[in-house]
């Protein structure tokens, strides 16, 4: 994939030289037993590449590449999402599916993962399944429970009746990863839980954060820690300066709501496992040199800012989804509001909304690298997706408007077999469907083939859509890497077209 024409203000290659060096100052601190909870995702950080543009969306399966022969994965996954079929909003799937597509790609680079830890369990019907097809499959799950007198009872929390209640998970490794799916999904409590039993077998373990966001050495205003915010509206997380960082080194310095929270617990419960005080604050627990690595500030700030807006729509759709509460919207208006933002500030937006006035149809905006701005709407054939990548494609091309991509020739039989034979969409093609018949249509067509070869810079662009994606237009914007947000009303008022 081509590199895009956008301003970049992150050093990915010192990122991962310093990380790196944090995590082998943090395994010589233990002894060579470290257990650290990975925030964030390992693999396909969208949230990151957008908010900082130079940041490798894998640069942290990188970082574990480099420690590949010392390093083992746990993965957990609370119980609770699991039934709930909670969804990774940048691909569209479910917790569960999104673990076994880590996994797998995880395996594929030669990193071992040792175990799967189902969180919170309490007898959910979806999670004993869960468990019951990852064990045919070979892997080694384990159950860990509510745990008994948290949060304040922690002569019980660190007892047979707390953590003592979890069954220990053998490894083998210096370095042991754990991480999830997505937050709050019991990745400290399993870290907690597994040092109390290594401590009760004699061995020393120590417990470290890898952390991204909120960045504790920026401001708490800084539109990069608001975006943070934005991103998790559902959880309710609120950046605040770190108090206890401050009494103890005079250094201000931002964490969040829940880590702040959970601090004194986590606190005590280490100094009851290890018998000592190792952290005096939530930010001592974690590893985030991203500050350092980002040397453009006003582009830093400014894509922070556009992920916030984008972070809106997101939420307005999915309410209307059912894949998010109600208070959603209202958040991340606010969060809007503290930096002064409106909805048109996306540039897309605007034109998007006046096609749609004039056309009456479902509309599509695409912001090309250059500014461009180029709108599609839905035709008797094409989606509005599918219509707006062509138009789009044009333009980069330098293809004029009068000559066609794909001829009605093609277009048309496969309308016909959509509609008539399979009864799906009435006809009309989505965006994979409108792609395939341009591949095909580049066989013979020069025009065609030349659209076709520049579909690679797409990536990074920013679309708007007047109505709610189809799962299939929606996949495949992804999959071109296209920031695309969305109205909050369906393209029809059939509740099972919905």
């Amino acid at each position: 994939m081509e590199k895009n024409n956008k301003k970049l203000c992150f050093d990915s290659d010192k990122y991962l030289k310093l990380q790196s060096e944090r995590i082998k100052e943090k395994m010589k601190f233990f002894n060579n037993k470290l257990y650290m909870e990975f925030g964030g995702k390992l693999f396909d950080d969208l949230h990151a590449s957008r908010v900082l543009p130079g940041f490798d969306p894998n640069v942290q399966i990188k970082l574990l590449d480099n420690f590949k022969k010392d390093c083992e994965i746990i993965f957990v996954i609370s119980a609770n999402d699991i039934e709930k079929n909670k969804i990774r909003a940048d691909f569209g799937i479910t917790y569960d599916m999104e673990v076994l597509r880590l996994i797998d790609k995880f395996r594929e680079r030669g990193l071992f993962v040792s175990a799967i830890v189902i969180s919170l369990f309490a007898e959910q019907p979806s999670a004993i399944a869960f468990k019951n097809k990852l064990e045919s499959l070979g892997e080694r799950v384990f159950f860990h429970y509510y745990t008994k007198g948290y949060p304040t009872d922690v002569e019980t929390i660190v007892s047979e009746e707390g953590y003592g209640k979890n069954p220990y998970i053998e490894t083998t490794k210096p370095l042991v990863v754990v991480t999830a799916p997505g937050p709050g999904s019991g990745k400290l409590a399993t870290c907690l839980s597994q040092l109390y039993h290594e401590y009760k077998k004699g061995v020393k373990a120590g417990y470290a954060k890898f952390e991204k966001f909120p960045v504790w050495n920026l401001p708490l205003k800084h539109p990069i820690n608001i975006a943070y915010e934005s991103a998790t509206a559902d959880l309710k997380d609120v950046n605040l300066i770190d108090s206890y960082h401050f009494d103890a080194y005079g250094e201000i310095a931002v964490s969040y709501n829940r880590d702040l929270e959970a601090f004194p617990v986590v606190r005590n419960i280490l100094r009851k496992i290890l018998n000592q005080d190792i952290y005096k604050s939530p930010t001592d627990m974690g590893i985030n040199t991203i500050a350092e690595c980002i040397y453009d500030d006003e582009v830093a700030r400014e894509s922070a800012k556009q992920e916030i807006i984008r972070r809106y729509y997101r939420a307005k759709a999915d309410i209307k989804k059912g894949n998010a509460p109600k208070f959603c919207e209202e958040r991340t208006r606010l969060l809007m509001n503290e930096l002064s933002l409106d909805r048109y500030d996306r540039k897309c937006v605007k034109p998007c909304e006046d096609k749609e006035k004039e056309s009456k149809q479902p509309s599509v905006a695409i912001e090309l690298q250059d500014g461009t701005i180029v709108v599609g709407r839905r035709t008797k054939l094409l989606t509005a997706t599918a219509s707006v990548i062509l138009n789009a494609l044009k333009v980069i091309s330098g293809i004029e408007d009068k000559f066609e991509l794909i001829s009605p020739q093609v277009l048309e039989p496969i309308a016909d077999l959509k509609k008539n034979i399979l009864n799906t969409e009435n006809g009309v093609l989505s965006l994979k469907d409108a792609l395939i018949a341009l591949s095909i249509s580049g066989y013979y067509n020069p025009t065609a083939k030349v659209a076709y070869n520049n579909l690679n810079k797409l990536w990074g662009c920013e679309a708007h859509s007047s109505h709610i994606l189809s799962p299939t237009n929606e996949d495949n914007i992804r999959r071109l890497k296209i920031n695309m947000t969305c109205g909050d009303r369906y393209t029809t008022k059939n509740l099972f077209d919905s």
